[in-house]
């Protein structure tokens, strides 16, 4: 029997791959400015305890102003769930929450997803256009 080089060694033979988890992260409504280190200190808290094993944080933002202020404390909730090598994940978006990300530049980094764990995208028929752009009538349309 050949011996193994080292490109086909398994990194740690007698451990099991890693199964990945999310866990369910509570986010107070109304986000005001003043509850940002503590919704960072209660993440760094929940995430030190579970070993590395949690791959997403799943906060619920349903009922979240869609505002700068909101998005702030979103941003800095990822940021600190990254250095603990895990992400957010914001279940049940607001459509108006979504396109602030957007606008803001936040909507790769903060991922909108459903309770299954699918994220959800936006079609691109649903981004507005370019400034400038405007759309060619087609004949088949009804008149404006």
């Amino acid at each position: 029997m050949a011996a193994l080089d080292e490109s086909q060694r398994p990194l740690h033979p007698s451990s099991p791959p890693r199964e990945l988890f999310a866990l369910e992260f509570d986010v107070p409504t109304p986000i005001e400015r003043a509850d940002i280190p503590t919704l960072c200190e209660r993440a760094t808290a929940l995430l030190a305890g579970t070993g590395g094993v949690v791959d997403h944080l799943d906060c619920d933002v349903g009922g979240v102003r869609p505002d700068a202020v909101t998005v702030d404390a979103l941003a800095r909730l990822e940021l600190t769930a990254r250095r603990l090598g895990c992400h957010v994940r914001l279940m049940n978006a607001s459509p108006e929450l979504e396109d602030l990300l957007a606008f803001m530049g936040l909507s790769e980094t903060l991922v909108t997803g459903n309770v299954s764990g699918v994220e959800a995208r936006r079609q691109a028929e649903e981004r507005e256009e370019a400034g400038r752009v405007e759309e060619e009538d087609d004949p088949g349309d009804p008149p404006a």
